[in-house]
């Protein structure tokens, strides 16, 4: 902290003398902030996005014009072993008087530039890092303490901080309100930003929090390795498509709109069991072997003691599940055990459960954002909106409802002004699935900040061939969205957001947790 309040002071005092003034973009190069240099500082006109690098294939590149802004380029060195990429743009025009932070995916290590892209595109400033290491894979923290904790969150916070120093230098003014948007491990980035930094952003977007890092990789591994070991436990894609259907054919109906969404996958009482093969193995039944791992997947990954480790995948998301056919578990989920032994060849087939979550808890646990007690951001005027959907295949829409169960319980009264949870039906991660996948959730985050103006229902789209085909409202969990009876189901305004938590309904999370017979959960 103490490098911080140093770096806060020489950033103001660096730009006292522009207090009224803008500085031309080229100019920037030569701003001088401790651990900040600046390696390009250019005016760039409005057109198409024009790498200057070879560009990643993931996160994709923006696709559509840029408007004219000031680019700036800089690593950031807040320890020796530290080499922080930042870009930050800067609107030439229509600045809307904030700035907007961007997250990453997976382990990082590249500049967002397509969600950069969106921001300007809005008239923020915004800003990017590749959290301190090139390649989306965990062999940079292999000998590299420092570099880990760049990942985990010092990264961000030293961006930010650079960039709102930054930003007054160049048009007089500092950002008057700061936003975070990311989803997956920029969910986890901005829960890290509230949870260490409050002071950072006014208001924060997480999406499909990765937060529960070295417990979301355990779980990975506890369901996929077991299936990769014994072929008999392996699902061909025909099957998952039978098991999906199956799902679908039990459950649709339960929302009163046949559309295939799941609208409350919590309430889905569907029993693999009635897929089991009373004879010969064929393509529209499941073996003994292969029932038990679609068991291990719907159902929460325990410890040997029976202490849950990992929520367990919702009912719908079964199209999207990768641990079938690939031969090795996902190389991210891997990468956290490498970072816990330290060993690039880590042999995913020697995974213990019990012993490897515990190791990998202890030496990475600080990756972690799940410290509940969010009262220091809270108290300060920040919002936090979050989403999540529910056919996420990677990552259990339940772990977010559980992290949002426990900010409820740790912050107290008043939660319905600061923190809301948003559960997307038929949505994969972060975007894509059946459902309704494109939501302006920034718009609503704004209101909510600037205005008061609490979300009480977020319209999303669904679109086809550049149209809209349909909408849909997405509502505060624990409301779901719920058809009038007339009008078009394709259309958001002909459904209301009510809870579901009437006598005699049940309540999803009661049905999870006691595992009730017949449910996945």
């Amino acid at each position: 902290m103490s490098r911080f309040f140093v770096l806060t002071l020489a950033a103001s005092a660096a730009v006292a003398s522009a207090a009224s003034a803008q500085t031309p973009c080229r100019d920037l190069a030569s701003a001088s902030l401790p651990g900040v240099t600046i390696t390009a500082a250019e005016p760039v006109p409005a057109g198409p996005y024009a790498p200057r690098a070879k560009a990643p294939a993931f996160p994709p590149a923006p696709s559509a014009p840029l408007p004219e802004h000031c680019r700036v380029a800089a690593v950031l060195k807040p320890s020796p072993d530290s080499h922080i990429e930042m870009e930050l743009w800067l609107p030439a025009e229509g600045w809307n008087g904030k700035f907007q932070g961007v997250g990453n995916g997976g382990f990082a290590g590249s500049i967002s530039y397509g969600a950069m892209a969106g921001a300007l595109g809005e008239g923020y400033a915004t800003a990017s890092t590749d959290t301190g290491h090139k390649g989306g894979n965990a062999l940079f923290g292999i000998g590299h303490p420092e570099k880990v904790v760049d990942y985990a969150y010092r990264a961000v916070h030293e961006m930010t901080v650079a960039s709102k120093a930054l930003v007054e230098a160049f048009y007089g003014r500092g950002p008057r309100l700061s936003y975070w948007n990311g989803c997956s491990t920029g969910g986890r980035q901005g829960l890290m930003e509230a949870e260490r930094y409050p002071e950072d952003y006014d208001g924060i977007v997480a999406g499909a929090p990765a937060n529960y890092h070295s417990r979301l990789h355990a779980a990975d591994l506890a369901t996929a390795v077991p299936i990769l070991l014994d072929p008999e436990r392996n699902l061909p894609r025909t099957k998952l498509e039978r098991l999906h259907a199956a799902v679908m054919d039990a459950c649709d109906p339960l929302d009163g709109v046949l559309d295939g969404v799941l609208e409350n996958p919590g309430l889905c009482g569907f029993d693999p069991a009635a897929l089991l093969c009373t004879g010969l193995d064929s393509a529209d039944c499941l073996t003994r072997p292969q029932l038990e791992a679609v068991r291990s997947i719907y159902g929460p990954v325990r410890f040997s003691s029976g202490e849950t480790l990992f929520a367990g995948r919702a009912p719908g998301s079964e199209s999207g599940w990768m641990m079938f056919g690939t031969g090795r578990p996902s190389p991210v989920s891997m990468g956290t055990f490498q970072l816990a032994t330290q060993d690039a060849e880590w042999d995913w087939r020697t995974f213990d459960k019990d012993r490897d979550t515990r190791l990998a808890d202890e030496t990475t646990g600080f990756i972690n954002a799940v410290d509940p007690d969010l009262r220091a951001f809270r108290d300060r005027g920040g919002k936090l909106l979050l989403y999540h959907g529910w056919n996420d295949p990677g990552i259990s829409p339940y772990n977010t409802i559980d992290y949002y169960s426990s900010v409820l319980a740790a912050t107290g009264p008043g939660r319905e002004d600061w923190v809301r949870l948003f559960l997307v039906p038929g949505m994969g991660h972060c975007s894509g699935g059946s459902g309704t996948d494109q939501a302006h959730y920034m718009g609503a985050l704004e209101r909510w900040r600037e205005s008061g103006i609490a979300p009480e229902r977020i319209e999303a789209h669904r679109v086809a061939d550049n149209r809209v085909e349909r909408s849909r409202p997405l509502c505060p969990y624990p409301q779901v969205a719920v058809y009038t009876g007339t009008g078009s189901t394709n259309d958001a305004a002909n459904f209301l957001c009510r809870d579901p938590r009437a006598p005699g309904a049940g309540k999803p999370e009661d049905r999870r947790e006691h595992g009730q017979p017949g449910s996945p959960r």
